[in-house]
């Protein structure tokens, strides 16, 4: 929330503009995403051509995104990353994974590299641009304080020099804009680490191995290998006047403020968690027509109460999900700090959601759920990633566990 702005207030009403845009994209993810999505998450490869389409429409864009980031009451970005998820989750994330990387900057960099990369990271038709966000390593998941990548400073030519590797990138190798999290200072661990752009055609910069996932196929995800890659002083985010008063405060036993990464990943949890409502919203959708559709013994198995009270628990839970993830939205966007792990809490039980209401599809479509002539097979593929990346359910558990005891849990 900007300077003078006033703060919205809660409310479960979805402005106009709002509604106006789910529909859209609605319709969008309806009648060009779910079309397309067994082929892509067979073929596993990144979906240009549903890509070119959405940049000719200006849902694959920076305006798109920036907009409904900074709609005042913080409901636009859940709402259309619901809407993107619920058409398919692999292209989702293919529309959507330039966002985090643009997060990292927007978050945290100067207004200059606001202004110079974010519109790097997507391009237009005809030129579509990714930007990747980099921070795992295959020894620094969750223990982010374990990055091994070093970026060292050479004053004489004014670069910083980067050497290591990074794994699970979406977009890795392949983005024209890669925003890589490095140590600069390893005796003080994850305190000592910082945020790096790597411009397009940097020397050093390459993709290692493509990984093969269970879900999520349509997106591309690889190993990021930096060998001697040269940036300039300016391509630390934040600038480097920043990070040396950060280090002169640890180096003299104080506080260094929030960490760059951990900073990114606290913004983008309610995102995340919209994307898994998304996802489960989908299979329910599915399983519910299926039980008014196919009989068994001469009716409807929906009017079974085992069928009927399994789609009423994945309705409620979907909703429930939704409701926190607004919450957490709504708060991030007037500025609110997350006191109770509100971030953590909205992607923890999304998450957690997805997977079990996409299993419970499975089991409401029977033999049918099971195969791939039904999209409900492959919604469960996608949905347990969201139980694993940007911060696994433990992590989202021991963040909230901190926060509801006060103790430093571990």
């Amino acid at each position: 929330m900007t300077d003078g702005e006033v703060p919205a207030p809660f409310s479960l009403d979805v402005p106009d503009d709002v509604r106006r845009m789910r529909d859209w994209v609605h319709q969008f993810a309806r009648d060009v995403i779910r079309p397309a999505a067994a082929e892509w998450d067979e073929r596993e490869e990144m979906p240009w051509p549903v890509l070119e389409e959405a940049a000719k429409i200006g849902l694959y864009s920076l305006d798109f995104f920036a907009t409904q980031w900074f709609e005042p009451s913080g409901l636009g970005t859940p709402v259309a990353f619901e809407e993107i998820f619920w058409g398919d989750a692999g292209i989702g994330l293919a529309l959507t994974g330039s966002c985090l990387a643009a997060i990292a900057v927007s978050s945290n960099g100067t207004a200059e590299q606001i202004g110079e990369w974010l519109p790097q990271m997507f391009g237009g038709p005809g030129d579509l641009r990714l930007g990747a966000f980099c921070s795992s390593e295959a020894g620094a998941g969750s223990d982010v304080g374990a990055i091994r990548t070093r970026a060292v400073y050479s004053e004489a030519t004014d670069e910083w020099v980067l050497n290591g590797t990074k794994a699970w990138a979406t977009n890795g190798g392949i983005a024209d804009v890669h925003v890589v999290v490095a140590s600069v200072a390893p005796e003080h661990g994850s305190r000592g680490q910082a945020t790096f752009i790597i411009p397009p055609g940097t020397r050093g910069l390459s993709q290692g191995q493509k990984v093969r996932k269970h879900g999520v196929r349509a997106s591309h995800t690889a190993e990021v290998i930096l060998d001697d890659v040269r940036v300039p002083g300016r391509c630390l985010v934040g600038g480097k006047e920043r990070l040396d008063a950060r280090l002169a405060r640890l180096a003299e036993g104080g506080r260094a403020g929030e960490q760059a990464a951990m900073k990114t990943f606290e913004a983008s949890r309610p995102t995340v968690a919209a994307m898994a409502v998304g996802v489960a919203r989908a299979a329910f959708e599915v399983a519910r027509d299926y039980a008014v559709q196919r009989e068994q013994f001469g009716r409807p198995v929906g009017r079974n109460q085992a069928i009927a009270f399994m789609l009423a628990d994945m309705q409620a839970s979907i909703d429930a999900a939704r409701l926190l993830t607004w919450r957490a939205a709504w708060m991030a966007r007037q500025g609110r700090t997350f006191a109770g792990a509100e971030g953590s809490v909205s992607k923890l039980v999304a998450g957690e959601t997805a997977v079990r209401v996409t299993e419970q599809a499975i089991q409401i479509l029977g033999g049918n759920g099971y195969t791939r002539e039904y999209p409900v097979e492959r919604m469960h593929r996608d949905a347990k990633i969201f139980t694993i990346f940007e911060g696994t359910s433990e992590i989202q558990r021991m963040i909230i566990g901190r926060a509801v005891t006060g103790l430093e849990v571990r």
